[in-house]
């Protein structure tokens, strides 16, 4: 609430103004902008990382396990047969003799792409294999 403070006050001159002073929101605001510009940059996830070697001890493999390897022609091969990708769920099912929570041991060369890992992934997700373990060297020396 303000008042007129030019002249003299008189009780019927007393007259309310009715302007809201915007300068505490601009100081709030501008506070806020500096915040977000801050804070911005630290919010993403454009950085290349080197991802290090795993050095946790490996879980026991099964007495049989199932290996689908992606290789550098984006040929799939179970087990030790090289398949078509349309045969990938019937020769799963066999392999896994038709136990969809069998754990499936994928592995890809290097020169596979990730689109192509996953494009894999997604046929195994489709074929009812949700459990997939990603193969990889041991980095421990």
């Amino acid at each position: 609430m303000g008042v007129r403070l030019g002249r003299r006050a008189e009780a019927s001159d007393l007259a309310e103004v009715h302007e809201i002073n915007v300068t505490p929101f601009i100081d709030v605001m501008l506070v806020l902008l500096i915040i977000f510009m801050v804070a911005a940059p630290l919010a993403t996830v454009d950085l290349g990382v080197d991802l290090p070697a795993s050095a946790i001890e490996p879980q026991p493999r099964p007495d049989k396990p199932v290996f689908v390897t992606v290789k550098p022609d984006l040929s799939i091969a179970v087990g030790e047969d090289i398949i078509a990708r349309e045969a990938l769920t019937a020769t799963l099912d066999a392999a896994a003799k038709g136990n969809k929570d069998e754990r499936i041991y994928l592995r890809a060369d290097k020169a596979v792409s990730y689109g192509d890992l996953m494009e894999v992934m997604n046929l195994l997700r489709n074929a009812g294999y949700l459990k997939v373990a990603l193969v990889g060297l041991d980095g421990r020396s």
